[in-house]
């Protein structure tokens, strides 16, 4: 499936193509500080299918508990991340399905560290939604 991704602001653009039936959230607790929220939506592309189409992201090198490195990319000007991957040998971007014109389309399949979760993010159906703010 073809995908088309942007930033907040606009300035960073792309595309790639993605397997919708690989979305998967993350519950480790670098997701939950790099989104600033209980966990991270996201979908592997294939580095060959991904292409920055406007702008250039600003970049940062994590070092995970396994020891492991991964590259974070972001927007320079409004902070919005887009996509994630292995500071070598890069064969897949981790991109943040919240950033893709698609998202809705997009249900995740699998939930990975599911010990760091938050206690309340399992179901949400019980607290009260309004539409709109």
């Amino acid at each position: 499936m073809k995908v088309e991704g942007r930033c907040h602001c606009g300035r960073i653009r792309y595309e790639a193509e993605i397997d919708p039936a690989t979305v998967g959230i993350c519950h480790c607790s670098d997701c939950q500080m790099l989104t600033g929220s209980a966990y991270r939506v996201s979908v592997p592309a294939p580095a060959a299918s991904f292409r920055l189409t406007s702008g250039a992201p600003k970049a940062y090198v994590k070092t995970a508990d396994s020891g492991n490195k991964r590259v974070h990319s972001f927007c320079p000007d409004c902070g919005t991340p887009i996509h994630a991957a292995a500071l070598e040998n890069t064969a897949t971007y981790s991109l943040r399905v919240g950033c893709l014109a698609q998202r809705h389309e997009l249900r995740p399949v699998r939930q990975i560290w599911c010990r760091s979760a938050l206690p309340w993010s399992g179901s949400l159906a019980a607290i009260p939604q309004k539409p709109g703010q």
